[in-house]
């Protein structure tokens, strides 16, 4: 598999002797299984997941949308391809998670206290919760798999329901990764300041001409993300409508990290031109 990489360096390390990653996680919208060739195929898109090479891994629109919302990925499938298992929140049955979102995680990590979020919105929004004991890094990891609103009113809203939910003790560990549907790099993101840095790995869609970044990983100042990227190649590359992102975290050598500021993110490009391939 072959990624875009950003090497992320905010700590003094050379990329040459960044630590091994004791974290590697993902996230991707996989537009209930439909690919850019409009054809509906679980298989390429259980195929894409298991060329991650996560440990954790965030899926959006992962049920579809009308009924009793069923999944569009087979979840035994999913656990015998990827390694990975489906955390169970109590959602509809039948579905892999709650409001599209799921959260697969490796068989061998330990994971408690999983729970839904319901967001506030105009339309039904979600989050889930868990969390993970991760050998390599010196406590549990809670994270947090979300799907974002597509107005910015309602995304800072959902975004502070998030926060004000998270445990202070466990802000340093927290992950918060998903699609933020959030077109700006300098707005709409003010509710995880100042406990958050926001990683925008690349432009994530639309998968046939990448141009925004809206696929997101927030991490806590506990977690040091050295390593990030869009995997562009691939059965990712068709899939769906937006492609993966990824980041690798080890535990940071200063925890406190407010005096090394995350790098900017790339543009993103006016809405007006994409508008015609959101609607796609």
């Amino acid at each position: 598999m072959q990624t875009d990489r950003e090497t992320i360096d905010w700590q003094g390390r050379e990329p040459d002797t960044a630590p091994a990653a004791a974290l590697r996680v993902a996230t991707w919208n996989i537009r209930k299984a439909v690919g850019l060739d409009r054809r509906r195929d679980p298989a390429r898109v259980i195929a894409a997941i298991a060329d991650l090479r996560a440990d954790i891994v965030a899926l959006q629109e992962a049920d579809l949308r009308l009924g009793a919302r069923p999944a569009a990925l087979p979840a035994a499938e999913v656990e015998a391809v990827t390694g990975m298992a489906v955390v169970d929140v109590g959602g509809n049955p039948g579905s892999l998670g709650v409001h599209g979102n799921a959260l697969l995680v490796r068989r061998d990590l330990l994971v408690r206290a999983a729970a839904a979020i319901e967001l506030p919105a105009l339309e039904p929004r979600g989050a889930i919760t868990a969390e993970i004991a991760v050998p390599g890094l010196e406590a549990r990891v809670r994270v947090v798999a979300t799907h974002l609103g597509l107005l910015r009113a309602w995304r800072r809203r959902q975004l502070a329901t998030i926060r004000t939910g998270l445990d202070a003790a466990a802000l340093p560990n927290t992950l918060i990764l998903g699609d933020f549907n959030e077109w700006s790099t300098v707005r709409g993101l003010e509710a995880l300041a100042p406990d958050f840095a926001v990683l925008a790995p690349g432009a994530s869609f639309h998968a046939a001409r990448p141009l925004a970044p809206l696929d997101r990983i927030a991490h806590g100042r506990g977690l040091h993300a050295f390593g990030a990227g869009v995997v562009r190649e691939g059965p990712s590359r068709i899939a769906s409508d937006h492609l993966p992102v990824w980041a690798e975290f080890a535990p940071a050598l200063m925890p406190d990290a407010s005096d090394h500021p995350a790098p900017a993110a790339r543009p993103a490009p006016p809405r007006s031109r994409l508008r015609r391939l959101r609607r796609a």
